[in-house]
């Protein structure tokens, strides 16, 4: 780990700060989960069929439901094979460190956090 962030984490901890981490798609992506907007991202891959704006709606499931069902079952599949990856263990220990004091703040759907060890009730 960057001895810079060791520091702060130290000093945060021993100051009895809080501790707030924000994650998203590029924290699974080392577990095999493709991000949307990269190269071999769910956005990217079949872009010239259909397009981000659409494909998560309720025009296109009104228009096209067996695909969005297909997308939707794909990803679902990708991410049940997903293990979590050392990024995930990571939060898992510092909120060992930190308890009541941490909050992980994710837009992931993928369940990789909670399947590494965060609880419940400190992941939103």
């Amino acid at each position: 780990m960057d001895p810079a962030l060791v520091r702060v984490l130290e000093k945060t901890l021993t100051e009895r700060r809080r501790l707030t981490v924000l994650t998203g798609a590029g924290i699974s992506a080392e577990s095999g989960i493709p991000t949307f907007r990269g190269p071999e991202g769910y956005w990217t891959v079949g872009s010239k069929e259909y397009h981000s704006q659409e494909m998560a709606t309720w025009d296109m499931f009104s228009r096209a439901p067996l695909e969005v069902w297909k997308w939707y079952l794909y990803r679902m599949g990708v991410c049940g094979r997903a293990k979590p990856n050392q990024g995930h263990l990571a939060l898992v220990e510092m909120e060992k460190l930190f308890g009541d004091r941490f909050t992980l703040i994710t837009q992931n759907v993928d369940n990789l956090h909670l399947r590494a060890g965060n609880s419940l009730e400190r992941t939103y």
